[in-house]
């Protein structure tokens, strides 16, 4: 994880920033007041999550971000020109897309406190292509508000377990599974907020693909690499077939779906370690982080239901 924090009230250092860590810009104060920005920011591959706080109105300029940028307002106004032609204000609570990645934009921030998390655009494309039914191709977000009330609530939550509960803890952040599940559940939550290119119907060829070779193909895969960051696709191009022929394949054989399969498989790793490990030189939490399982609460309920006692009893013996 890393972690970056800019404070300044020189407006040239400021657009000097901005350009070197987003896109390039050009900015200018709209009042006679302070110039100060203070931006704090974490990342992991693929993401960034940003805290920014400005004490003035800043007029800006921008080229192509080239990623996927969410904004979501916490105080203040944004007055936001992205989407071709397309104008908007947003204010405290609205989460938006704030541009599409390939174009420009430009606007005015109003003494507005926010914030903006961006992500690699390949990361979409990784996720909807393993949901059932997922368009082959680079996925492109059709809007920049999302569908609803309730897809917006989501996706703030996701934003905020990923900030807080997995960039705010560096042991966390360093474990490579724990953050490979977090950018796919951020992304997968913003395909769920936001219109998108992402789903057409299986093909008879997919359906056709989805046997037991494919089935034994990917567990095997699963089984050799469950201590790597795996993805969805990744287990379909080990096994020879799409995304959705892999999809349907676990689902017809053993009810589940990869990702759930993946899980079990690290879990049963996560139980052998814990039995075979020294208690003074181990605990449950290093353990479970070991094999993507950042929190260890809810690790200690899966592990609870499917060994009947709780981990920490399997690494004491107590």
């Amino acid at each position: 994880m890393d972690t970056l924090h800019f404070d300044s009230s020189d407006i040239e250092v400021t657009e000097d920033f901005l350009s070197r860590n987003y896109a390039r810009m050009r900015i200018d104060n709209g009042t006679a007041d302070t110039s100060r920005m203070r931006i704090r920011r974490d990342a992991m591959p693929g993401v960034t999550v940003d805290e920014i706080a400005l004490d003035f109105d800043m007029r800006y300029s921008a080229t192509p971000l080239w990623k996927i940028c969410l904004c979501l307002v916490h105080e203040g106004t944004i007055d936001n020109r992205a989407f071709g032609d397309a104008e908007d204000t947003f204010g405290p609570g609205d989460m938006v897309h704030l541009t599409p990645p390939e174009l420009p934009y430009e606007g005015r921030v109003r003494g507005a406190r926010y914030n903006i998390t961006m992500l690699d655009p390949e990361l979409l494309t990784q996720v909807a292509a393993a949901a059932p039914g997922a368009a082959r191709g680079p996925v492109r977000l059709l809007g920049h508000r999302p569908v609803s009330a309730a897809a917006a609530r989501h996706l703030k939550r996701a934003i905020a377990h990923v900030r807080d509960e997995v960039l705010a803890d560096p042991a966390v952040a360093a474990q490579p599974l724990v953050t490979s599940t977090a950018t796919q559940y951020l992304a997968a939550s913003v395909l769920a907020a936001f219109p998108n290119t992402a789903f057409t119907r299986p093909t008879a060829t997919d359906r056709h693909d989805s046997h037991s070779a494919t089935l034994r193909r990917a567990i095997a895969h699963i089984e050799a690499h469950a201590q790597e960051p795996l993805t969805v696709a990744e287990i379909a191009a080990a096994s020879h077939v799409t995304v959705r022929a892999l999809q349907y394949a676990f689902r017809r054989h053993l009810d589940t779906t990869p990702l759930a399969y993946l899980r079990q498989v690290r879990l049963a790793y996560a139980h052998d370690e814990l039995r075979d490990a020294i208690p003074a030189t181990a605990t449950v939490t290093e353990i479970a982080g070991r094999w993507g399982f950042h929190h260890v609460g809810r690790f200690a309920a899966l592990y609870r239901e499917a060994y009947g006692r709780s981990p920490l009893h399997t690494l004491t013996g107590a």
